[in-house]
């Protein structure tokens, strides 16, 4: 198995990623915008990947934030709210903003496991700084920590009752980053000092099942590298400070924030520690690149990803997803 996970082009499999994918065996698989039409159609397109291998519990990633950032969008799959909604409802009632963002985090799972997707790049733990980025902005669940945290525990609880797995991300943290990393490379040049209140959420949820990290160089760390490529950030922040050991995803390799031909940003990224590298675009060129770049999956990324894997299954019956929805709003009206 390769540490990679690759995206596909359409709304089925095409000859030649059907070959190219069975053959690679890459770790896992990246859902957008361009792979959805319908229901039923989403759920042929994810069965397909689970039998190219006969692994039931492959990694089907996708990003259903709610918001500005959701790929299966109305209306045939209803609006989730952005994690704004949550950061103001818990400034007026905290326990009532939890139980919210865990009810509407178990309907975004409901909707997901109904077509077969079984990981969500969601909760964000980035804390939003009064001049962070647009590019995370009202995605992010506040600007406290100890908010930032509890809102994120409700989220990753609320999408395994569904039994769908959580990325927490940007690991160690976007918020102060002024530059959207999609566009170009941002330089946070914070203390060390400071940025403890950054990794502040990633630490208390650090037995999170899966994380991703930041493309942003953090100076008081590495003045050199982002931390998708830093062997220190990752070895002595993520898995040291913060002391995450989950499977831990890169961003995405065809961000601008990284520079340098994308199988080899593939290789360097798993180099400085990521147990896996995100590559979305499903090019046909730069994913056969990676593929002859990087070797077979280490055995400790093969020990997290099997371990993270199998807290997906739900704990308890499906729930309809309009009797969440009506919990959820329920909520949101009360308030």
């Amino acid at each position: 198995m390769k540490p990679v996970v690759f995206g596909m082009s359409a709304l089925r499999l095409t000859a030649d990623e059907k070959a190219f994918f069975k053959d690679a065996d890459p770790a896992g698989y990246i859902i957008f915008g361009r792979n959805v039409e319908s229901k039923t159609q989403l759920r042929a397109l994810t069965d397909e990947l689970r039998n190219l291998h006969g692994r039931d519990d492959v990694a089907i990633l996708i990003d259903q934030e709610g918001g500005r950032v959701a790929r299966m969008k109305e209306p045939v799959w209803p609006h989730f709210p952005s994690g704004e909604v949550f950061d103001k409802l818990y400034k007026i009632a905290p326990a009532t903003a939890i139980e919210a963002a865990r009810i509407n985090a178990q309907a975004i799972g409901e909707s997901l496991r109904e077509v077969g997707i079984t990981v969500n790049c969601l909760p964000l733990l980035d804390v939003r700084q009064a001049d962070t980025a647009d590019a995370i902005g009202d995605r992010a669940l506040g600007s406290d920590p100890m908010q930032v945290a509890a809102l994120g525990r409700a989220v990753i609880d609320g999408q395994a009752r569904s039994g769908v797995v959580s990325i927490v991300k940007h690991i160690p943290g976007h918020g102060r980053a002024v530059v959207d990393s999609h566009m170009e490379l941002p330089t946070v040049s914070a203390s060390a000092e400071q940025l403890e209140t950054d990794i502040a959420p990633f630490r208390s949820l650090s037995n999170a099942p899966m994380g991703m990290t930041a493309h942003i160089v953090y100076t008081a760390w590495d003045t050199e590298r982002c931390a998708s490529l830093s062997p220190t950030v990752i070895e002595t922040i993520i898995r040291g400070e913060i002391g995450f050991d989950g499977l831990l995803f890169s961003d995405d390799l065809d961000m601008k924030a990284l520079k340098g031909e994308v199988p080899e940003l593939a290789r360097d990224v798993v180099a400085a520690g990521c147990d896996i590298a995100l590559n979305c675009w499903a090019r046909m060129d730069e994913m056969i690149g990676i593929a002859d770049m990087l070797d077979e999956m280490s055995e400790p990324s093969r020990v997290r990803l099997d371990k993270a894997m199998a807290t997906r299954d739900p704990a308890g019956e499906e729930v309809e997803l309009a009797e969440l929805l009506s919990q959820r709003d329920a909520l949101l009206a009360a308030a």
